[in-house]
């Protein structure tokens, strides 16, 4: 099955109209984890588990009928469970005419452990009368001298049931702690504590919790695995929320930023503002001009020398200030600042109404924001001024792709190959599109075309290698890599596009499971360009297959610091966070690690 080359994720690589570089690797990242058990995070149905040798997952699938009972069957022979059918049973066996002893600590300290232990029964048993009438301080008060005749983990266990009844969730930590303290496995007392913690607003502890009483459990209880995947996602959330508005706002990679420039067709500039023209130093139209030419060098410092002279062009004023608009927005959007670039772009639209390309953008915003109706009318009033243009079918075909909607983007793709044929990405999306939708043949064909008219571009060589991978074709598929990489280095040796060398290195960690060439692969990506999230989440993940869970939870952390958008840093964090809570539960629970392996099959 074809692997989601621009797959719908919720991060800019996937709904900012993008050539396809920009998002093909997330793709295949998560595709290949999927596939091959070495997932690090707790994401849709995804429960991670850790072990001595590392990280593995076990897949949670919702069930219904008889499977879905039997699975219910298996999960009340838990640990937890059985102490609870041991005290459905202490209450059946207990009279309850009989007369309560009395209890405190002196008369506690006279009684024999015999009677200490008759005592303690009796008591609970009360106890669970009391909290099934729920009259639960009369629960407590019981709970609390069965404990003195006997501490047991079942007694703190219900004393703490009833304090969770009264929402006193102070009293439910200090209870649950004290059962687990007893029984470090009573998976009960660990979800009522982390059912706590959630309330207290401690939503690391309760992951941890919840976490822990899943591995414990044989995730079994889907309850437990849904309450993880919601604690991860709220976790993310707020450190993702804080760390967005506290860091200033930056450029992304150069390789990002470059994919994204070149998924729109060359144009000159206006009239007035070419490399030829005489224009008046400390003009506008000066620094205009300087930032294009600072965009032409793909370096990390010719776009960051950019995004500054198109900032002084506007605030200076120049002859082009649509133009200039249209620019600043667009990177104040590669710096993630979606509201500033959104006002610039409404401000191109209103003093140049046919500047097509600033509807595309605005779009491809507007659509990462969620608003896809707005979006599909900035490209319809986009066709009302220009329907010639061929970049506003391409990034419209961008938008019915990541919708899945595969035969609309493939008309869209064609129709702007129809318009301009020298265009190459329209090209390859095609022939990514009809492996999409099933026509490998088709696919492999157009690849092939490609190849013969665009025989000096690395991209081709690149995709192509991607399709051959995904079928698992590795010797051709690194062949075509290494095409790709050899063309990039001697063509722009000081701005190259590094997605050929991650490919390369996800694809002899597929076939032969060399993580030592793999890694060096993505460190030299990384020499090349330092910022690559999807160089640092590959790392990532390499490190994690083999055990190296300190070092990933590093690069984890690292990708979240190099995300754009609010999304793609939860999305990084999400990571992260379940990594460092995986960590945890080894150092806290030592004792689970042989037992993991034991359920996964993954011994190392």
């Amino acid at each position: 099955m074809a692997s989601d080359l621009i797959p719908p994720l919720p991060s800019s690589h996937a709904v900012g109209f993008h050539s396809p570089e920009s998002a093909s690797l997330w793709a295949r990242l998560s595709t290949y984890v999927s596939e091959n058990k070495v997932v690090a995070y707790t994401i849709g149905a995804v429960v991670i588990v850790a072990g001595a040798g590392g990280i593995y997952y076990i897949t949670q699938s919702s069930q219904s009928g008889e499977k879905g009972k039997k699975r219910e069957r298996r999960a009340d022979k838990g640990k937890g469970t059985d102490k609870d059918k041991k005290a459905a049973e202490d209450v059946k066996s207990q009279k309850p005419e009989e007369p309560l002893p009395e209890v405190d600590e002196e008369i506690v300290e006279q009684l024999t452990l015999e009677q200490r232990k008759d005592y303690a029964g009796k008591l609970k048993a009360a106890g669970n009368r009391a909290y099934g009438s729920k009259d639960f301080p009369l629960a407590i008060d019981l709970y609390t001298k069965a404990i003195l005749c006997r501490p047991d983990p079942i007694f703190y266990s219900n004393r703490s049931a009833c304090f969770n009844a009264l929402s006193e969730w102070e009293k439910v930590v200090e209870d649950t702690t004290a059962a687990i303290a007893l029984d470090p496995e009573y998976v009960k007392a660990l979800n009522r504590r982390a059912h706590a913690y959630e309330q207290l607003g401690k939503n690391s502890e309760a992951l941890l919790d919840f976490t822990a009483s899943c591995i414990i459990d044989g995730f079994r209880n889907e309850g437990a695995a849904q309450s993880v995947e919601r604690l991860l996602k709220k976790v993310a959330e707020e450190k993702g929320k804080k760390m967005l508005a506290e860091r200033p706002k930056k450029l992304p990679s150069s390789t990002f930023v470059s994919n994204y420039l070149q998924s729109f067709r060359s144009r000159p500039p206006p009239p007035g503002l070419e490399e030829d023209a005489i224009i008046l130093e400390g003009t506008g139209d000066y620094h205009l001009r300087l930032g294009l030419e600072a965009v032409e060098r793909k370096t990390v410092e010719g776009y960051e020398e950019a995004g500054r002279e198109f900032e002084t062009a506007v605030e200076l004023e120049t002859n082009h200030e649509a133009y200039a608009l249209n620019w600043r927005g667009t990177f104040k959007y590669l710096q993630g600042d979606a509201a500033e670039a959104l006002k610039d772009l409404n401000g191109s639209i209103e003093l140049d109404p046919s500047m097509t390309q600033s509807y595309i953008k605005r779009a491809s915003m507007l659509l990462e924001l969620g608003d896809r109706e707005a979006a599909a009318a900035d490209f319809a009033t986009a066709l009302e001024h220009n329907a010639d243009d061929p970049d506003i079918y391409y990034h419209r075909a961008q938008l019915h792709f990541i919708l899945s909607e595969f035969a609309e983007a493939a008309k869209d793709y064609q129709k702007s190959i129809d318009l301009d044929r020298s265009f190459i990405f329209s090209h390859i999306q095609l022939g990514v599109t009809q492996y999409k939708m099933g026509s490998i043949a088709s696919s492999m064909a157009t690849f092939r075309k490609c190849i013969k008219n665009f025989e000096s571009t690395p991209d081709v060589y690149n995709y192509y290698g991607e399709l051959l991978l995904d079928q698992q074709k590795y010797l051709e598929a690194i062949e075509k890599f290494d095409t790709a990489v050899e063309m990039e280095r001697t063509a722009k040796p000081m701005a190259m596009n590094v997605l050929p060398l991650i490919n390369k290195a996800l694809a002899l960690f597929q076939w032969k499971q060399d993580f030592t060439e793999a890694e060096k692969l993505c460190e030299r990506a990384l020499i090349i360009d330092p910022d690559c999230d999807i160089a640092v989440a590959t790392m990532a993940q390499l490190l994690l297959q083999q055990g190296k869970v300190t070092e990933a939870l590093k690069y984890f952390e690292k990708a979240a610091t190099l995300s754009r958008t609010e999304g793609e840093i939860i999305n990084a964090l999400s990571y992260a966070e379940a990594t460092r809570t995986q960590l945890e539960v080894q150092e806290k629970y030592p004792q689970l690690a042989n037992r993991l392996q034991g359920m996964t099959g993954l011994g190392r």
